[in-house]
């Protein structure tokens, strides 16, 4: 009998090596190669045999469309796009203790209680008795889900695939499953791809949703090999700071639905609760007439969210002014200093700026530049933004503010919730629908403009 080859396996981007290297070649990663037995060839009849002709089908379906299972949590049906699609696949990544567990747990005791829809929740991290006081804490341990705690994905298969199968299956998580014909330990690349891809092979045949929970690194990417995102229709992340009671579910994939994609939620003692109107909860601890506060009209998927961007301005004791950011990109970051002292004429000096964004959310998108921008020369100059004014736009590196998309639906938002003034860039179109939001509009064509709002108020690191 042949002796089974051995190959070594990145753990990072799933490249495979004959012998052992201290770096990957293929991503540049150290230490992440290890060693895994290659899987048996293909029969002869079935690699060289003739395949089954394939039966194409027209883009216009003929039948019913599928329907989507809505759980009733109106936050976590608005980031699959409106409910969970038949046949799909969602993989949701977290940081540990962020609320994976729980909130799936909620979603599918909602779908089987009030729905009537068959749902299995299969665990492979704790036992049946952990995840029952779960359920109890949560109250929702009378919902008729079936539970199950294994690791096998032969016997996973073989309850899925046996009689008439759940509608929505959780894995929790699909880094502790295994297949028994891979000679390799749980978690590594082989095993979660492998696994993966029977229990989506399954999903797809008999018309089930399968909902992966996989875990992260500590990069924030989910463990794994990269082509699992690939393999799913929707890919979930859980994001929020431990000290913060808010969690922001994010789709960064959705094949049926919108991405970049947010749904709020609040963690109680009695679980996660939705949030429905997540701007006035950022803006809650919000205090008025404080230098370096500045609230960015922003845009999470189809949402408008309005947060507060806080800046403090001090003196370094070190040779190298610190630079610390909370929920925003640290270059870009760097970008605005930049442009405010070449531009502007403004001295940042030997300063420590500290940025943050307030209720642990964190923003991507380049129109908070001006209400950075508008925090940092509050906090220079200690002259506050008044507290009725929201503040957006793009900032580019001749210091030009260049306008950014859904400008009436940000302003909407600001009016809603009491605001009187916008900071905005220069309109170039859509005047007659933005004038009636009922907001005062000050347009700002370039960045300097915004700093001699400042500029006679208080000298204090701007240039005379």
């Amino acid at each position: 009998m042949a002796r089974p080859q051995s190959r070594f396996v990145c753990q990072h981007c799933g490249a495979s090596a004959a012998k052992w290297a201290g770096k990957c070649e293929a991503c540049g990663q150290w230490n992440c190669l290890v060693e895994e037995v290659a899987r048996e060839s293909l029969p002869k009849g079935l690699s060289g045999g003739r395949g089954k002709p394939l039966a194409f089908v027209g883009l216009q379906h003929q039948g019913s469309a599928p329907v989507r299972r809505v759980s009733g949590i109106r936050e976590f049906d608005l980031v699959c796009g409106g409910g969970l699609v038949p046949g799909s696949a969602i993989l949701v990544g977290g940081d540990p203790g962020i609320g994976k567990s729980t909130l799936l747990l909620q979603a599918v005791a909602a779908l089987a209680a009030t729905k009537g829809v068959t749902c299995a929740y299969i665990s492979g991290e704790e036992s049946l008795d952990q995840v029952r006081l779960r359920a109890q804490r949560l109250a929702v341990a009378g919902a008729p889900v079936h539970l199950a705690a294994a690791t096998s994905i032969r016997d996973i298969i073989a309850s899925l695939d046996h009689g008439d199968p759940a509608q929505i299956v959780v894995i929790d998580s699909i880094q502790t499953m295994y297949l028994d014909t891979l000679d390799s330990a749980p978690g590594t690349v082989s095993q979660v791809r492998a696994a993966a891809q029977e229990l989506i092979r399954l999903a797809k045949l008999r018309g089930f949703c399968v909902i992966l929970v996989g875990h992260v690194t500590k990069e924030g990417l989910i463990a794994g090999p990269r082509v699992l995102e690939h393999m799913v229709d929707t890919v979930l992340y859980f994001e929020g700071e431990r000290g913060h009671q808010f969690r922001i579910l994010r789709a960064v994939k959705n094949r049926f639905g919108p991405t970049d994609e947010i749904g709020v939620f609040e963690m109680t003692d009695a679980g996660l609760g939705e949030v429905p109107n997540p701007s006035a909860l950022f803006l809650a601890e919000r205090r008025n007439e404080v230098s370096g506060s500045a609230v960015f009209a922003g845009m999470e998927g189809t949402r408008p969210l309005l947060v507060e961007i806080q800046a403090l301005v001090a003196p370094s004791p070190l040779g190298t002014p610190r630079r610390a950011v909370v929920g925003w990109d640290g270059n870009r970051l760097a970008m605005i200093l930049a442009v405010l002292e070449a531009r502007c004429g403004v001295r940042i000096g030997a300063n420590d700026i500290y940025l943050n964004v307030a209720g642990g959310l964190r923003i991507n998108e380049p129109a908070a530049d001006l209400a950075v921008a508008a925090a940092l020369v509050s906090a220079l100059t200690f002259d506050p933004v008044p507290a009725s004014t929201v503040v957006f736009g793009e900032v580019g590196l001749s210091g030009e503010v260049r306008p950014v998309g859904q400008m009436p639906t940000r302003l909407k938002e600001a009016k809603k919730l009491g605001f009187t003034t916008a900071l905005m860039p220069k309109r170039h179109g859509n005047k007659e629908r933005m004038s009636e939001s009922g907001l005062t509009l000050r347009e700002i064509g370039a960045l300097r403009e915004l700093v001699a709002l400042f500029k006679d108020q208080s000298p204090r690191g701007m240039a005379s």
